[in-house]
């Protein structure tokens, strides 16, 4: 009897996030892609909340890890436009903590087989080698590092492996600080029309995305090395 409500407990709750996980991106989705589009329009709505400004932009932070389909590094630099490189970082780092809290928990609360409800199997697939790694520790550090690599879906994909969820989100955080840091003062740099100085980080940064993103899979290979006999 005590499973039998288990399982109801946990179908109740996977119908729930997958509700609110699919809302969320069909109706909230093309808003925030539109808003982050425009950092003028994008701050002028954030202000628009007067003293829940911030706390508006932690839950747009939240909601861009939780459901993946939302363009985090949009989001990033409307922050750093918004609040400046440090507190957009120290707001971004907030947001995405959260989210990444709730994604973790929710995969390993309920399982692979949820997981494959809201992430494609092949993309769990790809990365299921970290759940047997010997140094999961080492391989989760860098793939969040790695530019061009889907973070969002890694953060669901380290819930299903061993590590400790502390140990997880101290990785997490300090893998994703020069990413959320230099987004930001892409953001500033706009905002205070210092164009050179965005321009020289941007372009820093997209070639250090492409460099990840055509180099993926000879990196996955490589990190498929430390996976366990």
């Amino acid at each position: 009897m005590e499973a039998n409500k288990k399982t109801i407990l946990n179908v109740i709750l996977v119908i729930l996030f997958l509700a609110g996980m699919t809302a969320a991106t069909v109706l909230l989705s093309p808003i925030i892609t539109q808003l982050t589009g425009d950092p003028g329009q994008f701050r002028d709505y954030i202000n628009s909340f007067g003293s829940l400004s911030i706390l508006v932009f932690i839950g747009f932070q939240i909601l861009q890890v939780v459901v993946a389909a939302i363009p985090g590094e949009f989001v990033q630099i409307a922050g750093g436009y918004v609040f400046g490189t440090f507190w957009g970082t120290v707001y971004s780092v907030a947001g995405i903590l959260i989210g990444a809290c709730i994604a973790f928990f929710f995969a390993r609360l309920l399982g692979v087989k949820v997981v494959n409800a809201l992430v494609s199997e092949k993309n769990v697939e790809k990365f299921r080698f970290i759940i047997n790694s010997k140094k999961a520790e080492f391989v989760i550090f860098l793939l969040f590092l790695i530019p061009g690599l889907p973070k969002d879906i890694l953060v669901y994909v380290a819930g299903l492996s061993p590590i400790k969820p502390l140990r997880f989100f101290l990785i997490f955080i300090v893998a994703r600080m020069p990413g959320l840091v230099g987004s930001s003062f892409i953001g500033s740099s706009v905002q205070k029309q210092d164009y050179l100085m965005a321009i020289i980080v941007f372009a820093i940064s997209c070639l250090l995305f492409f460099i990840g993103l055509f180099a993926k899979d000879l990196i996955m290979s490589k990190l498929k090395g430390y996976k366990a006999e």
